[in-house]
C-alpha cells in the first residue's frame, strides 16, 4: 500500500481537478474537511476513528443549490472496473447525509464519475464485499457522469 504522502498528493490533485470542473460549471467551491485544519489537528485525526476523518473535501453552491463533495481517486496501480469505497467512508457518508439533509454528499471518483453514499450501499448490499470486509466494491457502470449531476461547462 502506498505511503500517506503519496496518497495525499494523488488526493490533493484530484480535489483540485474536481474543484476546477465545478467552477467551470458555475459553482462556487470552498475546501473543507481535514485538509483545511492545522497540522496538529490533522495528525490527531489520523490517530482516531472519528467520522471527522471522512468529512467532505469540498462544499459548493450554485444559486440556491448547495452540495458537498468527497473526492475519491485511486492510486494508478488499482485500475479495475470497480470502485472500492471503504466501509468507514461509507458509514461516515451515510451519517453526514442524514445529519445534513437535504444537502447531498457526492463521491466524485477518479474518472470523474459520481455516486452518493446511499447508492454505494444500495449497489453493494447484496454483492460480495472485499475479502477483508473493509471495502464496498461498486461497478463503475453504476456511476453517473459528472455533467449529468453538476451540469455542463458554462
Amino acid at each position: 500500500m502506498p505511503h500517506w504522502p503519496d496518497r495525499k498528493d494523488v488526493g490533493d490533485r484530484h480535489e483540485q481537478r474536481v474543484a476546477q470542473a465545478l467552477q467551470h460549471r458555475g459553482w462556487t467551491v470552498q475546501p473543507c474537511g481535514q485538509a483545511t485544519y492545522p497540522t496538529a489537528i490533522q495528525d490527531a485525526l489520523h490517530r482516531t476513528r472519528s467520522t471527522l476523518r471522512q468529512f467532505p473535501d469540498l462544499i459548493a453552491a450554485r444559486g440556491a443549490e448547495l452540495v458537498t463533495i468527497d473526492a475519491k481517486d485511486r492510486m494508478p496501480s488499482t485500475h479495475t472496473s470497480r470502485y472500492a469505497i471503504s466501509a468507514a467512508t461509507l458509514n461516515a457518508g451515510l451519517l453526514f447525509t442524514a445529519t445534513h439533509a437535504p444537502t447531498p454528499l457526492y463521491y466524485v471518483l477518479g474518472d470523474m464519475k459520481v455516486l452518493t453514499p446511499a447508492e454505494v450501499l444500495h449497489y453493494t448490499v447484496h454483492a460480495l464485499r472485499h475479502r477483508s470486509g473493509a471495502y464496498h466494491l461498486v461497478s463503475s457502470h453504476q456511476a453517473h457522469p459528472f455533467d449529468e449531476v453538476f451540469g455542463q461547462t458554462a
